[in-house]
This record gives structure tokens, C-alpha cells and sequence, in this order.
């Protein structure tokens, strides 16, 4: 059974309808393309059928892209030749004198706008659900059926490079102002409303009006200001990429050759460069990690229950966060003592409410149905009736036990309650717990909205169905989950400890600031270490590197004490403008380094030391750390300890996560660099034990 179906119309109008027959979203492969060419492309030519119409079936996406388990089974020359195949078929149509309009409600990813941008007019439905983006450079990969080139001549340079460059999304309103949707429409009839639009373009009775262009449009389209453009977009590109990510490059590349030697070269260019990136390690990694994002959504054993009223302990910016990303799912309620801070998350959570109403990600009236559904209260009666508790209050060991005998008072002997605590153990929290069986950790990342991972950490009693309930809501709230077993720092706190520590002895050794945070972003990381610290807090990074330094001092790994010196000289990082950077008041002005670091730790006098060098100890102590980890069960699978190091930390994507990085480098090469460190600075560099075992962690 075929993608496609084809009404032909008393009127002239072919309705040309997308419906995957296996999948729960339509994907474009090579098999799709000979259907389109087998059933839609003669048609072209037929003489009675005058217009034509491309719409989905499926309920909430048009095209979500390419099939990728397709592509990754392919070669260079195989995947170049699938692009071509692809760009002809959507060249005739693009080219055809006859109408096509692409009908979109839903999802029009990657290939999917593709095939948008090669009909003659675009309708999308004014919903929350309908986004149009070239997604393409987030897999590592370019546009592969002409978004580099029919993006461009439809919206522009200016307007186009953005989304060929970072993949960025947009709803209809906004992309009928860009000029890239012709018109917008409601869901209803949406195939109807193509077919009636198809039938005036070909009575001529509809005509497309592109958008008029300003000022730097006109700039951009003339061979001087097209030049002062790209050299613009490269020299950003290498600013963010450092050298790292070969897709960019790419895409602009594409982008020139099609404005200067026409279409059909760009064209051309486009699945050259398609075929090499596709089978590039930085595309394989990160197409692994969309892969890997998506399994982790599929539930787990357990029978998880149902959240029909969530509260949450603290109303602080984590607590805030939590709520805001909760009242889509259920009703809400925030308790704080002051109702100083209850304030400050009733605005920070409408704040949040009105972005995404600016956005198109809501409408106004689900926005009210949302405030509706917050309760901010001082009492703690109003707990009772939660089915999920989420406690986000400060990290001290007797207030959290306080806060959770306190819930249990009032909550039910079937909710669960959850600590957002990112290292203190959950058995210690749960310990004197009237049912320590439903006590869990949901740790949460800053900020909450915007930081894709969950990290839930069970303790050696946590029941089942407690796991799988947080895991099931977290997933709701749009999460990427991992689950880990409790210990000092679980995983993601676990892992940052030694990296962070390493950075700030590599400071206490004479190291430049600069030279070590530079280091890491070179490796791959999207922040510096010390630059990191000053973000999270000195305080609280002194607190993690003391308590976790204190376990595993066997190992060497205790904490260098410098931080809690720093923090009794007042840096305290971002929060008071002083740390291992200054921060000045005006934001406009960029942050400088801090010299009085050095006077407290080693001394004004610094040297170099090689960027190699920062950046084996830094990575190494990670890669190894997560390894620990993996051998003593802290995390069940390389999986969800890559997931863990990518979405919670940081850890460059392309080089696919810890333990990808160990496959490609090989075990051999990883424990000779760890024993070469040890031997040089100490055992805290002592290869793990799975080190020494041959084979990769992913068959």
C-alpha cells in the first residue's frame, strides 16, 4: 500500500492526499518519490486536470522530513543520487505551468517544506500545530530538494538565512509576513479551501503577491550587498560553529552558487554536498541523537498513573519553572511562605504565557485557561487532592525531609513525591518517609522551560509505578527523560563535579581564565567551565565539589577547596557581578576577567598551557567519570548516559556523547590517554574498569 492517493475532480482539480500507511507521521524516501512520479507527475500533463492540490491526511502533520533510518543505511553516491532523483521531480512541478497549492495544517519539516516551496502557492492553517522550518542543519545535514535555493527566491537572503542556518521554526502568522505562506486558513475543509484556491490561480482569478521588500532586502539582492551578506553569515557562523559543525559552511556555500550561477547549479551543489554530509560522523551523531530522543519518550515497566493536580513546594525560579511547563497537562499549585516569592512566579509564569501567545506556540484563550488553572497559596492545606508533588525548595538535607513529612500530612497515600534536588540522595530525603516507596528524584535543569532533560533518580526502594508516573509526566511536559539510579551526584551532577573541579586546579596551577574556557568551546562545549561555575554559582558549585569530593576521595578526585575561598572572598558569581569574570551592570558591555581569581588562587603570575592539554583533562575526566557510572549501574545503558552529557551538560553533540566519543576514538586510545594523565597528574585519572575491556558500547 502506497503514501499516496490521488481524487481526481469533476472541476479539473487532483487532489493529491499524503498518508503513510506505517507511520504515524509522513516521511519522504526514494519509494515516495517514484510513487509521486508513478501517480501525480503524469498528471501534469493530462489535459483536463487544470490545477492540483497536495494535502495530508495525517492529523497534525504534513511532511515531518526525510526518512532517516533510510538514509543512514546509504552511501555517499547512493544518498547524492536519491537528492537528485528528488530535486528533478520537484523541479517539474515547480516549473509546470500548471497551479499546485500545498495545503498545510501541521508539521512541515525539512523535505516537507521542500515540497511546500516547489508549489506555486502556499496555505497553512492559523493553528499552534502548523510550523515551517528547515530543520535540516540541526542533523548535521543541508536542504536536500531545493530549500537552499526555492527558500531564498521566495523570502529572500535576509529572511532566509536564518532558517537555513539554525533550523529555527515559525508558525504561520509570522510566516505569512515573510512572504513564505501565501495565505492562511482554519483546519477544517483545509483540502477544500486548496482545491477552491488551485481552481482560481488556474482561472487566473488568484494570484500570488510576494511580500514587498524593504530597504535591506533590495540591498541583499544586489551582487555587493548579496556579498556583504554572506561574508556576515560566514564570519557568525564560524564565530558559533568554531570550526565544528560542517553544515553551515555548506548551506552558505549552496546559497551562493545558486545566487550566482542559477538554480539548476545550486541545485546541483545542494545533493553533492547532501550525500557528503549525510555520511559525515557529526551527522551520524547527531541523527543517533534524534533517534535516541525519540526512543526515550516511549514509556517504561510500570503502571504509571495519571496527574490529574500537580503541586509544587517553593515558588522560587525552579519552582516557577516547573509550574509554567505543567498547567498545559493539569491544574497547578504553587506554595511558597512568602508571598514576596509567590509574586515574583505569578509574573514570571505570565511573562512566560505571553511569549508563547506572541509565538503562535498558544492561542489567548488557551493562555487564560492556563492562568486559570495556577493556584499561588501560603497554606498548606491546599496540597491536598495532588497526585504528583514536585519539591523545588534549597538544597539542605533536614528542610527537604521537613517539606516531605509535611506533604505527607496532606496528600494522599497514592501521590508520589518528587525532589528536585540535583545531588543530595533520595534515600537520605526519603529516610523516616511514612512511604519512602513513592518518594523520587525529578531533577530538573535551569532554566526549566527551555532545557530539554530529566534526569529521575530512583532509590533502592522506589516502586515502580512511582518511576514510571514521573517518567510519563515528564515526557508530557515535553522532556527528554533518562532514569538513573540514586547515588552521590546520580549522574549528570556526577559527571560535572570532576570537569569543573579539573578546570578551576588548572587555575590554581597558573592557567589563564581565557585559555581554559576557551579550550572547551573549541572542544565543543557551548560554555567554559569557570564560565560555567560563575552561571550555577560558586557557592553551590563549592557545596557539590565538597560533598561529592568527600565520596570519591579515594579515587583522588576530592574537591581542590578553591571555591569555598572564593566564596568567602565575595565572588559569588553572575548573582553578585563578581566571580571568575566580572559582570558589569550595563549589559550591553561584555564581561572581563576577574584578576582577583588569581591573586587567590595561585598568584598574579600565569602561564600557558596547551589547548590539548585543558582539554584531555577536562573531556577525559567526564568521558571517564560516565563510565564509573555506566559499570556500577548509575545509568542502564550508554543511551541515557550520552542523552544525560548532551542535554543536561553540554557535551558536543556531534561527537555523539561519552560513550560514542569512546567508540570512535577506540578504548585502547581512551585508556592510554587516561594512563598517560594519571602517570603525570595524579590517580584521579585512573582509567574505569571498562576501559580495559575490548569492544564499543553501542553494536
Amino acid at each position: 500500500m502506497g503514501m499516496i492517493e490521488v481524487e481526481r475532480r469533476p472541476d479539473g482539480v487532483a487532489v493529491v492526499v499524503l498518508d503513510h500507511p506505517t507511520k504515524p507521521v509522513n516521511t519522504l524516501s526514494p519509494a515516495v518519490v517514484e510513487e509521486f512520479n508513478e501517480k501525480v507527475a503524469p498528471l501534469l500533463d493530462v489535459k483536463d486536470v487544470r490545477a492540483m492540490v497536495v494535502v495530508s491526511a495525517k492529523a497534525d502533520t504534513f511532511i515531518a522530513g526525510a526518512d532517516l533510518e533510510l538514509i543512514e543505511g546509504l552511501g555517499e553516491a547512493e544518498i547524492i543520487n536519491m537528492s537528485r532523483q528528488g530535486n528533478a521531480l520537484l523541479e517539474r512541478i515547480f516549473t509546470s505551468r500548471k497551479p499546485v497549492v500545498a495545503a498545510i495544517h501541521g508539521a512541515a519539516l525539512g523535505g516537507g517544506l521542500e515540497v511546500a516551496l516547489a508549489c506555486h502557492y502556499i496555505l497553512a492553517t492559523d493553528d499552534p500545530k502548523t510550523v515551517l522550518a528547515q530543520s535540516e542543519v540541526m542533523l548535521g545535514l543541508l536542504p536536500a530538494g531545493g530549500g537552499t535555493q526555492r527558500l531564498v527566491e521566495r523570502i529572500g537572503l535576509v529572511a532566509a538565512l536564518p532558517m537555513l542556518l539554525t533550523g529555527k521554526r515559525v508558525r504561520a502568522r509570522r510566516a505569512r509576513k515573510m512572504g513564505l505562506v501565501d495565505a492562511i486558513t482554519t483546519p477544517g475543509g483545509i483540502a477544500e479551501t486548496g482545491a477552491r484556491a488551485a481552481l482560481a490561480l488556474a482561472d487566473g482569478l488568484l494570484k500570488r503577491r510576494p511580500r514587498k521588500k524593504n530597504l535591506l532586502d533590495r540591498f541583499a539582492a544586489t551582487a555587493p550587498g548579496r556579498a556583504i551578506v554572506l561574508r556576515k553569515a560566514r564570519q557568525q557562523v564560524a564565530r558559533q560553529t568554531r570550526g565544528l559543525y560542517p553544515a553551515p559552511p555548506a548551506i552558505l556555500e549552496c546559497v551562493e552558487t545558486g545566487l550566482k550561477k542559477g538554480r539548476v547549479a545550486g541545485l546541483a551543489c545542494e545533493s553533492d554536498y547532501f550525500g557528503k554530509l549525510a555520511v559525515s560522523p557529526e551527522s551520524r551523531n547527531l541523527v543517533r541523537l534524534f533517534h535516541a530522543m525519540n526512543e526515550a519518550k516511549k514509556g517504561i515497566e510500570g503502571d504509571a498513573r495519571d496527574v490529574a493536580r500537580l503541586a509544587v513546594l517553593g515558588g522560587g525560579f525552579m519552582g516557577a519553572g516547573v509550574a509554567s511547563i505543567s498547567l498545559g497537562l493539569c491544574p497547578v499549585v504553587v506554595r511558597d511562605l512568602s508571598d514576596e516569592v509567590l509574586g515574583a512566579a505569578a509574573r514570571s509564569i505570565d511573562d512566560g504565557l505571553k511569549r508563547q501567545v506572541r509565538s503562535g506556540a498558544i492561542r489567548r484563550v488557551e493562555a487564560d485557561r492556563r492562568r486559570s488553572r495556577l493556584l499561588l497559596t501560603t497554606a498548606v492545606n491546599e496540597l491536598e487532592g495532588a497526585d504528583l508533588v514536585v519539591e523545588a525548595v534549597f538544597e539542605d538535607l533536614e528542610l527537604k525531609r521537613r517539606v516531605l513529612a509535611e506533604a505527607e500530612e496532606r496528600v494522599s497515600d497514592e501521590a508520589v513525591f518528587a525532589s528536585n534536588t540535583s545531588a543530595l540522595p533520595i534515600g537520605k530525603i526519603a529516610a523516616g518517609a511514612r512511604h519512602p516507596e513513592r518518594v523520587i528524584g525529578m531533577h530538573y535543569f535551569s532554566p526549566v522551560p527551555k532545557m530539554p532533560l530529566l534526569e529521575i533518580v530512583v532509590a533502592d526502594q522506589t516502586a515502580d509505578w512511582a518511576t514510571a508516573t514521573a517518567h510519563a509526566f515528564g515526557t508530557a511536559q515535553g522532556k527528554t527523560c533518562i532514569v538513573v539510579r540514586d547515588g552521590p551526584g546520580f549522574y549528570t551532577t556526577r559527571i560535572l563535579a570532576p570537569y569543573l573541579n579539573e578546570a578551576v586546579l588548572l587555575i590554581e596551577e597558573g592557567a589563564r581564565i581565557e585559555d581554559v574556557d576557551k579550550a572547551m568551546k573549541d572542544f565543543g562545549y557551548p560554555v567554559g567551565p569557570l564560565a560555567l561555575i560563575d552561571e550555577v554559582g560558586i557557592d553551590v558549585g563549592a557545596h557539590v565539589a565538597q560533598d561529592l569530593g568527600r565520596v570519591f576521595a579515594d579515587r583522588g578526585l576530592e574537591g581542590s577547596g578553591a571555591m569555598p575561598r572564593l566564596f568567602d572572598a565575595g565572588l559569588h558569581g553572575r548573582k553578585n557581578g563578581r566571580g571568575f569574570y566580572l559582570y558589569p551592570k550595563n549589559k550591553k558591555k561584555k564581561k572581563e576577567i576577574n584578576s582577583e581569581v588569581y591573586e587567590l588562587l595561585g598568584g598574579s603570575s600565569r602561564q600557558s598551557v596547551s589547548i590539548a592539554e585543558i582539554q584531555d583533562r577536562l573531556a577525559l575526566l567526564m568521558v571517564d567519570e560516565a563510565v564509573h557510572c555506566l559499570q556500577e549501574g548509575v545509568i542502564s545503558s550508554p543511551r541515557d548516559g550520552d542523552l544525560g552529557a548532551i542535554l543536561g551538560l553540554g557535551f558536543p553533540p556531534f561527537l555523539g556523547g561519552p560513550f560514542r566519543y569512546i567508540d570512535a576514538i577506540g578504548r585502547d586510545s581512551i585508556r592510554g590517554r587516561l594512563e598517560g594523565l594519571a602517570a603525570k597528574h595524579g590517580k584521579r585519572f585512573q582509567p574505569a574498569g571498562l576501559l580495559e575491556e575490548q569492544g564499543i558500547f553501542y553494536s
